[in-house]
């Protein structure tokens, strides 16, 4: 990665969100990173059928949805040769220290509870990429 790039051009995130409101938060400071492209998913199965038709540079992802949760999408992505070193970050209401340290021992990035702000959604993701 090159530091100090001015956008993500030809980069692209997945946002796994199964809540409208938090999605649309999510997708909305995103759009303010340029270049950046972002598609949505609303629960982890949506993920993994999107996962397998495209490539992304990012995963962001609740962990509180239904059939496919967070943490088992984190699971498949690390198990994923084309995943292994994605950056993902969790953005979710799990506060709990227990819940943080699973999720990093799966090989979360980055691990934030809500509520988050969007300038804050907009700098940890400037900083995974090395933006």
């Amino acid at each position: 990665m090159t530091q100090g790039r001015e956008d993500a051009q030809g980069m692209s995130a997945l946002v796994v969100e199964d809540s409208p409101p938090m999605r649309k938060m999510i997708v909305f400071a995103l759009a303010r990173i340029r270049g950046l492209r972002v598609v949505e998913a609303d629960d982890g199965v949506d993920a993994l059928r999107r996962l397998a038709t495209a490539r992304f540079d990012l995963v962001i992802t609740d962990i509180n949805m239904p059939i496919l949760d967070g943490l088992k999408l984190v699971k498949r992505l690390r198990a994923d040769e084309a995943y292994r070193d994605v950056p993902i970050i969790i953005i979710t209401t799990e506060g709990a220290e227990e819940d943080r340290q699973r999720a990093l021992a799966l090989g979360a990035t980055a691990y934030v509870t809500k509520p988050i702000q969007a300038t804050q959604v907009i700098e940890l993701v400037r900083q995974v990429l090395g933006l």
